[in-house]
């Protein structure tokens, strides 16, 4: 099986307490066993573990909202191109970049009582379905289907389902 290539860069606010390429690249595989489209190595992604005040900017910028968030995830092919891509060896495409905030993924990692590393794990999968063509905000069928794909992909890593306390 070939997996997309995860270009990382890590702020030092993350820490050296977690191999990050090698979370990358754990993720990346759990994430191509699942999902098809991208089971192919000809694929780039872009990932930032950033500041807070990275995402901030990003935010306002892209999104006209004034505040960070977890992830952001800005995808540079249709879900068309990117099935095309699969189909024609060569260069890697650009799929797209994903960009995390540190301080609220901490922040919501302690809220719920989980390692940090785990958190981002499921901020990881999330921002690549969404670059996959997945959307959870398009309607109510979506997005359960997005959360059941996030808790299979999860589960391959040995993560517990991050949706298991909703009714």
């Amino acid at each position: 099986m070939s997996v997309p290539l995860l270009e990382l860069d890590v702020d030092p606010i993350w820490g050296d307490s977690v191999d990050w390429d090698a979370w990358a690249d754990q993720t990346a595989r759990a994430v191509a066993a699942n999902v098809p489209e991208i089971a192919h190595a000809e694929i780039l992604v872009s990932v930032v573990l950033a500041d807070d005040e990275e995402v901030h900017e990003l935010n306002r910028q892209w999104r006209a909202k004034d505040k960070p968030t977890n992830v952001l995830s800005f995808p540079m092919l249709s879900r068309e191109e990117l099935l095309r891509v699969g189909n024609a060896p060569g260069a890697p495409a650009m799929m797209g970049d994903i960009i995390m905030a540190h301080g609220v993924c901490k922040a919501e990692a302690d809220e719920k009582s989980v390692a940090l590393a785990n958190h981002a794990t499921h901020l990881l999968v999330h921002g690549l379905l969404h670059l996959a063509g997945y959307d959870h905000e398009t309607s109510t069928e979506d997005a359960e289907a997005m959360e059941a794909l996030e808790t299979r992909i999860l589960a391959c890593l040995d993560i517990p389902d991050p949706y298991g306390d909703r009714t």
